[in-house]
């Protein structure tokens, strides 16, 4: 049972009801569960009697447990009956929860703000033709005899482009050091473009134990405006070059890298895979394409809370993106060779979030108008497909899903299904690659 008011704004109180069978049931669940983990003198372990156990720790003991078992149905229940959308996670207030009584919660939710729907049927867009060519599977396959490559010692010679050259370096700027501009044991290969233009020129050339002295200007547009259009002077150690050695394109490299058994076989298989992710990218382009078009059409007055979330979330995949694509590089030590501050990256990610944010709010209106539904059976079927990607406790990340994360999936299909509305109501030309017009 609840019961609901609106207490401010877009927030909302909802008082959460659980009949006391099932709570006394719960509590029986959290018992056996708590107990396997307690230990007292005269009994063994997992075999505390229960009295003995709330005596000895409190009725409180099993709360825990049992609110883990009761509150998420509980509250997904408590907000489908008041027919609110919230933002966010709630913020609970446990009002009772006792033995043979019914639990009572307090939830307080912000929910989402009217939103006034624009044209979102019938929509026109454009979407690129696929169309792989032979160039673009060479291509493919060069950079896959790439990967698998080797970096041997270079016994003989000096560093050549494409050389990999193991340097220390130090930068001083007006004979002082700056901030990032020293590394040791720094691995950069020549031609790679990631240092500021003429410094990988200027080591072609060099040898092993060689010293050089690599004097250059900053690009006017360098990212850290401090040093934007200044002189540097770098000493660079060379401590070891090494070349790369690429296998052979034949039969035996394709059983290598792949399943199939011939080179020829093996380009066909990459063609098919580029032909799917031009379809993919094609497609995410025109679903992008459609939500835009929509939400430019409506009207919603956008709450700060969501704005600020959606630049965190922004903020953590920035994060996760440079500790995966340069090991060691933190955001905070990214924004220092920026030349910014954590709160002008926020600023800079504002806009950008308000419309994505706005997106998401016009996308759950029009869940809302077309009734657009999350059947069971497709719940599960998501929660089967996640959980067959876990080989280590299946059935613990099963029983997450069930119990907490049901609400989440069940938004995620509506989401999908309404994307797939749009796409199946739009008016949809197909031009040649790069013959978009301009919006």
């Amino acid at each position: 049972m609840t019961r609901w008011e609106k207490i401010e704004n877009n927030k909302v109180k909802l008082e959460i009801e659980v009949a006391a069978p099932e709570v006394d049931t719960a509590l029986d669940k959290a018992y056996r569960k708590v107990v396997q983990k307690v230990s007292l003198p005269g009994f063994r372990k997992g075999k505390v009697p229960r009295r003995i156990l709330e005596s000895r720790f409190g009725p409180e003991a099993l709360h825990e447990e049992a609110l883990e078992i009761l509150l998420p149905p509980a509250y997904e229940q408590a907000v489908e009956e008041a027919a609110v959308e919230p933002i966010g996670q709630p913020d609970f207030k446990l009002v009772q929860i006792e033995q043979g009584k019914p639990l009572i919660v307090h939830a307080t939710i912000e929910v989402i703000p009217p939103v006034e729907l624009g044209q979102y049927l019938g929509l026109e867009a454009e979407q690129e033709e696929v169309e792989i060519t032979d160039d673009q599977v060479e291509h493919a396959l060069r950079l896959i005899q790439e990967q698998h490559s080797r970096m041997e010692p270079k016994e003989e010679g000096a560093a050549a482009m494409g050389d990999l050259v193991i340097i220390d370096f130090k930068g001083f700027v007006n004979d002082e050091p700056y901030a990032g501009g020293e590394s040791e044991n720094y691995a950069l290969e020549l031609g790679s473009g990631s240092f500021i233009p003429g410094f990988e020129e200027q080591l072609i050339g060099a040898v092993t134990g060689e010293e050089k002295e690599i004097k250059l200007t900053f690009p006017e547009n360098y990212r850290n405006e401090k040093l934007a259009g200044k002189e540097v002077l770098f000493k660079v150690t060379v401590k070891q070059i090494k070349e790369k050695k690429l296998p052979e394109l034949d039969d035996e490299f394709a059983k290598t890298v792949s399943d199939k058994d011939t080179l020829a076989e093996f380009r066909t298989q990459i063609r098919e895979q580029m032909e799917q992710n031009a379809l993919d990218q094609a497609r995410a382009e025109l679903e992008d394409t459609l939500i835009k078009k929509v939400a430019e059409a409506s009207q919603v007055e956008m709450p700060e809370i969501l704005i600020e979330r959606q630049i965190d979330k922004m903020l953590a995949d920035m994060k996760q993106y440079l500790h995966l694509r340069y090991p060691g590089l933190t955001l905070e030590k990214f924004c220092e060779l920026s030349g910014k501050s954590i709160d002008e990256l926020r600023a800079e990610k504002r806009d950008e979030a308000t419309e994505k944010a706005k997106a998401g709010l016009v996308l759950g209106a029009l869940i809302t108008k077309e009734g657009i539904a999350a059947e069971e059976s497709e719940v599960e079927e998501k929660i089967d497909g996640i959980t067959a990607q876990y080989n280590d406790q299946p059935e613990r990340v099963r029983n997450y899903l069930e119990n907490q994360g049901r609400f989440s999936l069940k938004e995620e299909i509506r989401i999908r299904k309404a994307i797939d509305l749009l796409v199946s109501a739009a008016q949809i030309t197909t031009v040649k690659k790069g013959a978009h017009q301009s919006e």
